[in-house]
Parts: C-alpha cells; sequence; structure tokens
C-alpha cells in the first residue's frame, strides 16, 4: 500500500461524519459534566490537580516513546515555569524539556498555530538535548520495528524537500478547521503532523502537544485530560491503528477517527476520576492536617501525589525512612499513629513486610468545605 501523504488526493481527508458523530457528542456532555464536577474545587485545588495532569501528561508522552522520566523531576519543573517555585530541585533536562512542552501547550493554546511557533516549541523541548532543535529534518525519516537484521519498515515519511511546504499547508489547515469537532479535528491533525514527520525527533510528543490545543480551543480553556495516559495504556493498538490510516490506498480515515474519538472519551473518563480524586484529597487534608507532623504530611503529600491509582506497593516502614530521613523505630511509630487516626489503613500481610494504604473519605463521608 502507498504511504498517504503519496496519494493524489492528499491532504484531503475524508471521513464518514456519522461514524464519529455520537463519540463528538458524547465528548460535548462530558466536558459540562467535566465542569459542574469541578465547582466544589477551590481555585488552588482547580490548579493542583491541573498541575497533576500536566504531570502525567509529560510522563506519559514520554514512556509512549520509550523514555522514562521521574514524575517527581517532572513536577518540579513544571512548578518552576510556572513560577509556583524558585528553583528546579532535579536540573533533569529530559524532565525540563518535556515539561517546557506541556506548559506551552496549556498556556499558549488559544494563539493560532504557525510555523514560527512550532519551531519555537520544539527548541524548548528539545534544545538542550538536540542540536538541530527547532529545525526541519534534512534527511529521510524511517519508523522501523523488529530484531536487528529483521528490521520492517513501518513508516517513511515525505522526501525532507517537501516538509516546509507541507508544514505550511498543515498550519493553514489547522487554523482554518476549527469548526470540526474537537474530538474529530484532533484525530485528524495528530494524524496529519505525524505522516509528515517533519522533524528529526520529537514527533510523536509534537504531535500529542497539537492534538490536546484542539480540544482546548474548541472549549476555550486547557482540555482537563490527559491524552496521552490513555493511548500509553492502548500502545500497542495506538500504533497499529496510526500505522494502518498513514499506509493505506484511500484519504478515508473513519476506521482511525472512530479509534481517536473513543480514545479521547476514554481520557475525559479517566479526568473525571482524577476531579473526584482531588474533591477526596481535599477532603482529606481537613480531616487531618492538624493531626499530622511535618514527617507524615510530607509522606501523605507524596502518597496523594500518585493520583487515583494509589501509591504503588503501598507505604512501608522502610519506603517512610527513606522519604522522610528519620530512624526505623519513628516510621514504624509515624505509620501507626497514622492509622490509629484514619489517615492510613493496614493491608493484611505483616511483620516487616507490613505495607499502608490511604483511606480516603466517600463521597457521603466529604466535610463541606
Amino acid at each position: 500500500m502507498p504511504y498517504i501523504w503519496e496519494l493524489k488526493e492528499w491532504p484531503r481527508f475524508t471521513w464518514n461524519a456519522g461514524f464519529v458523530q455520537e463519540n463528538s457528542y458524547r465528548y460535548a456532555l462530558g466536558a459540562n459534566r467535566l465542569g459542574s464536577e469541578a465547582q466544589p474545587l477551590s481555585n488552588q485545588e482547580r490548579t493542583n490537580s491541573m498541575i497533576d495532569l500536566m504531570v502525567v501528561e509529560a510522563q506519559k508522552t514520554s514512556r509512549i516513546e520509550g523514555e522514562a522520566v521521574d514524575p517527581e523531576a517532572i513536577r518540579s519543573s513544571i512548578l518552576k515555569q510556572l513560577g509556583m517555585a524558585e528553583e528546579d530541585r532535579w536540573q533533569d533536562p529530559h524532565a525540563r524539556g518535556i515539561a517546557r512542552l506541556v506548559v506551552l501547550s496549556r498556556q499558549k493554546f488559544a494563539e493560532p498555530l504557525s510555523v514560527e511557533s512550532l519551531c519555537s516549541w520544539h527548541r524548548q523541548f528539545l534544545g538542550e538535548r538536540m542540536r538541530n532543535a527547532g529545525r526541519w529534518r534534512t534527511e529521510p525519516v524511517w519508523i522501523v520495528s523488529g530484531v536487528a537484521g529483521k528490521e520492517k519498515v513501518r513508516f517513511e515519511g515525505p522526501p525532507a524537500s517537501r516538509v516546509a511546504s507541507e508544514m505550511e499547508t498543515f498550519v493553514e489547515w489547522f487554523n482554518a478547521s476549527s469548526s470540526l469537532p474537537g474530538p474529530v479535528r484532533s484525530g485528524v491533525a495528530h494524524l496529519y503532523f505525524e505522516s509528515i514527520h517533519p522533524f528529526a525527533d520529537g514527533n510523536g510528543r509534537m504531535g500529542r502537544a497539537i492534538a490536546e490545543i484542539a480540544l482546548s480551543q474548541e472549549l476555550g480553556y486547557p482540555a482537563v485530560l490527559s491524552l496521552s495516559a490513555e493511548i500509553d495504556r492502548q500502545r500497542k493498538e495506538y500504533y497499529r491503528m496510526l500505522n494502518q490510516a498513514s499506509r493505506q490506498g484511500s484519504m478515508d480515515i473513519t476506521g482511525w477517527l472512530e479509534w481517536w474519538t473513543q480514545c479521547v472519551l476514554n481520557s475525559q473518563e479517566h479526568a473525571r476520576e482524577q476531579i473526584a480524586f482531588v474533591i477526596r484529597k481535599a477532603a482529606f487534608w481537613r480531616s487531618y492536617w492538624n493531626c499530622v507532623n511535618d514527617r507524615q504530611e510530607k509522606v501523605l503529600a507524596r502518597m496523594l501525589r500518585e493520583g487515583p491509582g494509589g501509591f504503588k506497593g503501598g507505604m512501608s516502614a522502610r519506603k517512610y525512612v527513606g522519604l522522610t530521613g528519620c530512624s526505623r523505630p519513628t516510621a514504624t511509630r509515624d505509620l501507626s499513629l497514622l492509622t490509629k487516626i484514619g489517615a492510613l489503613e493496614r493491608l493484611p500481610a505483616g511483620g516487616r513486610s507490613t505495607r499502608y494504604v490511604l483511606r480516603l473519605p466517600s463521597a457521603e463521608q466529604w466535610p463541606a468545605p
């Protein structure tokens, strides 16, 4: 099959609107519902919730590309870039770069896209690690898979000589397509950008940032979700669908958009879980903030930063010592006190393997703000 950019109809994408209309409608309803459910949050809680989502987005969009970045390093960099911390304690160039991209895509979402802005974002994202960051690629690009000696080319981008003109056309299309439903425009934009593959590196992360911008522009505010978190859950299917859509005999991308819009819906549902978690977290702090010492507060805050999925493996005395620097007997005593007041719950296994999880209030137990 030819690559989609080789077709004479390129880049005039087509799709069956009826097949994706329901997902777009459900997404619009969900966006309104999310806004209502976030009403109980204070401004600070809304800010913290958005930061949590940015950390998840930065971590997961990197992980999709096979790059592991510590979420705490990402958080440190995001807080510095937002002016909420005086310094970036981690000084990790990988975390700093992806944090810049995620912050930029939320701060600049309302501005028209331009070649200059895309190149600037790429330079701020990869400039510390890539000599030609912020410039279109000048070499052919192939995406291959398989073991050495048996590689298979999964995708080849347009010749480098075409990239500049292709990106001019892409930017024009993006800025003129705001009448499309957000999830549809997001899916077309992502496939369109990835099919051009304009940079030597970082295309996937840039393309997912552009996809979220499309959603944010429809809403008029940064989308309260993480697309990359959902894509990471379906990583193999994501690459399969992307490969299938970018190499076919027609410009009809209905199948891709069906999958993508469902992915957006799933992301929205996980965002609802995040909002519910933030509300429960606020209620938790109102119940216990004046009952804990500095060590306990630090550990509880670290556990809560893991989000709805919980602190992996639970908290143990050993982990407590590592986080606070206290002695093991002190850690054991602190954990016992947190269990006694109801902040933590002890898991069944005992002895040196004892683990503790947060005991968050249920909806019925939320105290009034």
